[in-house]
Formats: C-alpha cells, structure tokens, sequence
C-alpha cells in the first residue's frame, strides 16, 4: 500500500508528512512517500494534495511539473484511487478560483471559491485558528469526527459547493464557511488535519484505511 503526498513546492510538507506517516503506522497502511514523480503518483494506492498559498500560485504550480496533474488524475479518475485534498488542495477540486483572478480549477467538485465575508462586525480575514466543525453529511472520512470537533484553519477564501450533499462539513465564522467536501473517492478539507489534534489525525487514518 502506498499513499502519494504530492509535492510541487507548495508549502513545507514535514507537518503533513509526519502526521500520515505516524497514522500509516498505527493502522499498518503502509507507506508514505513524499514526491513530484509522476510515474509514482500514477501508481499510487492514495494520492494527498496539500496547497498553501494563492489559488492560482498553486495551480500555476502544479502545473509546472510536466505530467504531474495528469498522473494525478490518472490515479484519481481514472483508477478510482481515494484522494485528500488539503487546504488550497482542496480548493482545486473546484470548477473556478475568484482569488486575485479567475483560474481553472480540476472541476471535481461544482463550486467557486470565493472569498470569506463575515456578516459579523470585528471577525477578520483571514479566517484562523480553531473553528467547531458542524457535520453535514457522514462520510466514511469522518467516522469517529463529530460536531464540535476542533479544526485549525488559515484561509481567506473558501469553497461555494454547487451540490449540497457534497458539502460534508462547515462551520460558523459570522456566517458558513466551508470544511470539508467530498464525492466518490475525492474528499477535500479546508483546514489543516495534520494540525488538527485528535480530529485532524482520525480523519488521516480513515482516509488510509478506507475501501470506497
């Protein structure tokens, strides 16, 4: 079993993967590797992408590694593998990112990522630090995760999900702002898991053990 962290020079991984590669421990799923070769991540079993930054940086990003998307997809849609997109990895499952301009996204998932406004007077932008999820849909993913759980978020955009039974999780930040989504083998999470304590870690060992 081997679980691709996909790395395109977007962000610093070690967080993410010490946090799979304790997880991969504990539930006996095998390895973790951190990597930017395609062949490898085509042949993966799972495929994690984190992101941080601006949407379209890390699109562009991404990009840049010739045949690094299309393994991605490979492995993703075209084989079925269970994928966990993680912050603004998760952003780019998405149709369209409205950050700084429009920019593609994988179109995964219906939705635009647009900006946070909070209805609420003195809650800034961007949104951080540890918000209560609120569940909106149980997802094999989230087995043993319940509203009230803590997250930590750093974001200053978030996910309009086009289909509402996509939507997984949210959370209350003068107004719903969006924590998790998912479809088929794809699911993605705002936050940060790795950060995330108790969480954040049953959510990586769900996701290592789980059989879509």
């Amino acid at each position: 079993m081997l679980t691709a962290l996909v790395d395109y020079d977007s962000g610093n991984l070690h967080s993410a993967e010490k946090a799979f590669e304790r997880m991969a421990r504990e539930v006996n799923a095998g390895e973790v590797v951190v990597t930017s070769d395609p062949d490898l991540v085509a042949r993966a079993d799972r495929v994690v992408l984190p992101g941080d930054g601006a949407f379209p940086a890390c699109r562009e990003g991404l990009l840049s590694f010739t045949g690094l998307f299309d393994a991605i997809e490979e492995a993703v849609v075209a084989k079925g593998r269970p994928f966990f997109g993680i912050c603004v990895g998760m952003q780019m499952m998405a149709t369209i990112g409205r950050e700084y301009r429009d920019t593609p996204g994988f179109d995964w998932i219906g939705g635009e990522i647009v900006q946070i406004e909070p209805d609420v007077p003195g809650l800034k932008v961007p949104h951080m630090g540890w918000n209560d999820l609120v569940i909106d849909h149980m997802h094999p993913v989230l087995e043993g995760v319940s509203t009230g759980d803590h997250a930590y978020f750093v974001h200053s955009y978030h996910m309009k999900v086009s289909d509402p039974a996509q939507l997984l999780a949210h959370v209350d930040y003068g107004g719903p702002v969006t924590a998790i989504i998912g479809r088929d083998t794809m699911v993605g999470a705002q936050f940060h898991p790795e950060k995330s304590q108790a969480a954040g870690l049953r959510m990586i060992a769900n996701f290592l053990t789980w059989r879509p």
